[in-house]
């Protein structure tokens, strides 16, 4: 697989653990929104080490973004990025990724598993067909939101924030539950996209499932 080295334009923190990482774009490269590819860091010792990151920018344009979740404890990779600056190199590897826009819906995501929505609602925003969708975030506190002012100028009243440890005004408290899925759709024919970690997917998809929603309903990806 054709691996390219791409060159940091700018790298600053968005959230209290999550930076966003601009680069150069490797001419005729690549992807659809919502997909990701595979980094390491083109340091001695890193090299080999690759993880999976999705791109925030939209296809068109002239350079790639990274909206990443650093785990400092876990002294890996995302930890390293942390150190690195302007002009630190990364290695791009193979493109993938299942999450597609497929029609108007209701977004559900965990945490950093908001980033391959990113794409897609700046798409939308773009040929101007934000619509009706809606986006459930699920997040610890209000600290951990990704992009909290983009997404209310993008999606208004249709941004939904929930806070499992924090209780705020303006904020629904505690988990994603039936309940919670129900009042917020309108029927069980509405396409449900799905990003977050394993165990909150799997909660999530056995909810929808108990709202008789089919399965060929549920777009998903784990991260």
């Amino acid at each position: 697989m054709e691996k390219h080295i791409v060159k940091i334009k700018s790298i600053k923190n968005v959230t209290h653990d999550v930076l966003q990482i601009v680069t150069n774009k490797p001419e005729f490269y690549t992807f659809s929104s919502g997909q990701a590819t595979e980094l390491s860091i083109n340091k001695v010792g890193w090299k080999s080490k690759k993880r999976p990151f999705t791109f925030t920018c939209l296809p068109q344009d002239d350079y790639l973004e990274f909206t990443i979740k650093t785990y400092p404890s876990h002294k890996g990779v995302t930890n390293e990025l942390l150190k690195l600056k302007k002009d630190d190199e990364l290695i791009l590897h193979e493109v993938f990724g299942y999450i597609s826009y497929k029609g108007e819906g209701i977004f559900i995501a965990g945490g950093a598993g908001v980033t391959p929505f990113i794409s897609i609602f700046r798409h939308l925003k773009s040929i101007n067909k934000i619509g009706n969708n809606k986006l459930i975030f699920s997040n610890k506190t209000k600290d951990d939101i990704i992009l909290e002012d983009e997404f209310k100028a993008l999606l208004g009243h249709n941004f939904i924030n929930i806070l499992s440890e924090e209780k705020r005004v303006g904020y629904e408290h505690g988990q994603i539950n039936e309940n919670f899925i129900k009042t917020n759709q309108k029927g069980t024919d509405e396409l449900f996209y799905l990003c977050g970690p394993p165990a909150m997917m799997e909660a999530v998809e056995k909810q929808l499932t108990a709202l008789h929603v089919k399965k060929d309903r549920m777009v998903k990806e784990k991260f």
